[in-house]
């Protein structure tokens, strides 16, 4: 491979969109990708103002992470179709990180808001390099389920006070700040606001029913502004959005107080995962549309080097959002370019549109959040996780459930879950299904107390352990082994079934070999058939398999009980026409032993 060659891969590799530059020479995907970047950007400009006043921010701070980010992440992202932007989960966790360490608007608020991406930017951009994508899996589908079902309640709830024009202190915990905007609501409500907040919904739902393919988030906003200049509502004391700086971000580096990053490193982490599941997941749901390739880590690359712009530009946390990719799917996206095209479009907005979105009330804001949320409300994913394993399901109610009570403080709800999620893997690890096997009428082993009509030998017992064997199941295998042993006083073979044996470490290891030594010094001969690979690397890398090995591992559950039936003289026996283990068949596998023997020793290695 010449220089020049190499060059060009490490290109190509660090910024994949590179290879999408000759697919916009076709006059069709061009036209196409510049449609569906400015479809994406009528529903984004509405959409990041509303989500920027749901992380406590202004408005146009939702417009500053709109400008620069999508175009980063479509750049150096893999995805060609996935919408970066601001989104309700992040920026609510957003919110949320912050207000213990700032009052709400002020200049602190801002300034750590912008730092919180900037540390989001570089946690994803560090797993990415490192391909350590992997982490993302520590967040189950049970956590996110539970963990979105409550944040979007968590979502809608906070949008209250802007809906009834009502005003509220704050409380320690969000459920009492919901109840005392409830009371305020029913008392205080402002009813220019209330009627707002009845017509910005009413447009979305009535123009979503009847005409889907409209940009009804758009028509809402244009209408209700419209509306909003002609009654005065910012006299009558409606909220409104009213000035928004003119002009594109400047590039501005907050200053690093290392007090305040340890005090949102947590929080950084929690939203950096957060962020990227969200993302990954549609990204993945497009790829599979498409049939594109996604690389995760690359896209931990695209995403983080987004969030690092959006800090660096007077932004705050973005991620990939799944309205807005739908819209850009739908609208025909071939490539990332549609996404330059969108925040293209938000830069022009920016610099000559911000005028026309001065009476754009706050409560139409707070609709088009409430409408974006519905959608993440689901039960049905918590359900069908407690049908599919009770623990997940579990999981799932008690991240809901912690979210819920623990807000605002939301990386509490989603850490505790990982840690259960965790603990009750571990736990079902530890107790794994433990069996006694005979043969079935098909040729298969089944457990004996699924099938108690099956024939056991007595002086032949073969059992099944599902599960990878490690330090933490280790002493329970030995347990359930010498039960065995005990309950079957006349045995003179004990084969163990290993082919739910994923892994042996250096605990499950002993415990083999110490079972093997103990049972041999009783008379029983210990062997082990359908080894892995990894089961048998471990067992010679230790020096365990001893210089008889061949008696000890069989690379078929036959060859073990054929080297039984023959040690045994089992074809003397009365009862070989019923035999549960069909003795007959051992005959016929024996008459090319020569064959049998190079075959097993070549998968225990012994070859």
């Amino acid at each position: 491979m010449t220089a020049k060659e190499l060059l060009s891969r490490v290109r190509y590799s660090l910024i994949p969109s590179l290879d999408q530059i000759a697919e916009l020479r076709n006059f069709e995907t061009l036209k196409t990708d510049i449609l569906a970047g400015i479809t994406v950007a009528l529903v984004l400009v509405p959409q990041s103002m509303a989500y920027a006043q749901l992380a406590g921010l202004p408005p146009y701070y939702g417009l500053y992470a709109s400008f620069l980010p999508p175009m980063v992440a479509a750049i150096f992202g893999s995805s060609r179709q996935l919408a970066t932007g601001p989104v309700a989960v992040v920026s609510l966790m957003t919110a949320a990180s912050l207000e213990p360490i700032a009052a709400l608007g002020s200049e602190g608020f801002l300034v750590y808001a912008t730092l919180l991406a900037i540390m989001v930017g570089v946690f994803q951009l560090s797993l990415g390099l490192f391909r350590l994508g992997v982490l993302v899996d520590f967040l189950s589908h049970p956590v996110v389920v539970g963990f979105t079902a409550a944040g979007a309640i968590i979502i809608g709830t906070s949008q209250l006070s802007k809906l009834f024009g009502v005003s509220v202190e704050k409380s320690e915990h969000h459920y009492e700040t919901v109840y005392h905007m409830v009371q305020a609501a029913l008392t205080d409500t402002h009813w220019p606001t209330f009627f707002i907040t009845i017509l910005s919904l009413a447009i979305m739902v009535g123009v979503k029913k009847w005409r889907p393919t409209l940009p009804v988030v758009l028509i809402a906003v244009v209408v209700s502004t419209v509306v909003s200049k002609l009654i005065g509502f910012s006299g009558l004391g409606g909220a409104i959005v009213g000035d928004i700086p003119k002009g594109l971000p400047g590039i501005t580096i907050p200053e690093f107080n290392f007090e305040i990053i340890s005090q949102l490193a947590t929080s950084a982490i929690v939203i950096s995962l957060v962020g990227f599941m969200e993302a990954i997941s549609i990204a993945k749901a497009m790829a599979a549309r498409t049939r594109d390739r996604l690389d995760a880590n690359q896209e931990l690359v695209g995403q983080g080097l987004s969030n690092i712009t959006s800090g660096l530009f007077s932004g705050y946390p973005v991620s990939g959002s799944f309205s807005r990719s739908a819209v850009n799917i739908n609208a025909g996206a071939l490539t990332g370019f549609s996404s330059i095209v969108t925040g293209i479009v938000v830069g022009i907005t920016l610099l000559f549109l911000t005028p026309l979105l001065y009476h754009l009330p706050q409560a139409t804001l707070a609709s088009v959040i409430i409408m974006a949320v519905l959608g993440l409300i689901k039960i049905e994913p918590i359900k069908h996780a407690w049908k599919a394993e009770k623990h997940d399901g579990i999981v799932a109610v008690v991240t809901f459930v912690l979210t819920l009570v623990l807000a605002p403080h939301l990386d509490k709800g989603i850490l505790i879950g990982v840690i259960l999620s965790m603990a009750l893997f571990i736990y079902r690890t530890m107790r794994p299904r433990f069996a006694k096997v005979a043969r079935f009428h098909d040729g298969t082993f089944r457990d004996l107390k699924i099938h108690p009509e099956l024939e056991s030998c007595k002086k032949i017992v073969v059992i099944r352990f599902d599960m990878s064997l490690y330090y933490a199941n280790a002493g329970y295998f030995e347990t359930e082994v010498l039960k065995v042993f005990a309950d079957h006083p006349d045995a003179k073979f004990i084969i163990l079934d290993a082919e739910g044996i994923n892994m042996l470490d250096s605990t499950g290891q002993m415990v083999l070999t110490q079972l093997r030594e103990r049972l041999e010094k009783a008379g029983v001969l210990f062997m082990v058939a359908r080894m892995k690979r990894q089961f048998m690397q471990t067992i010679y890398r230790t020096h365990a398999a001893g210089p008889m090995a061949d008696e000890h591992f069989f690379s078929r559950l036959t060859f073990a009980l054929a080297y039984a039936w023959t040690d045994l003289e089992c074809d003397k026996c009365d009862n070989t026409k019923n035999c549960p283990f069909r003795v007959s068949v051992a005959k016929r596998l024996y008459e090319d032993r020569e064959n049998i023997e190079s075959e097993n020793k070549a998968v225990i290695g012994t070859a």
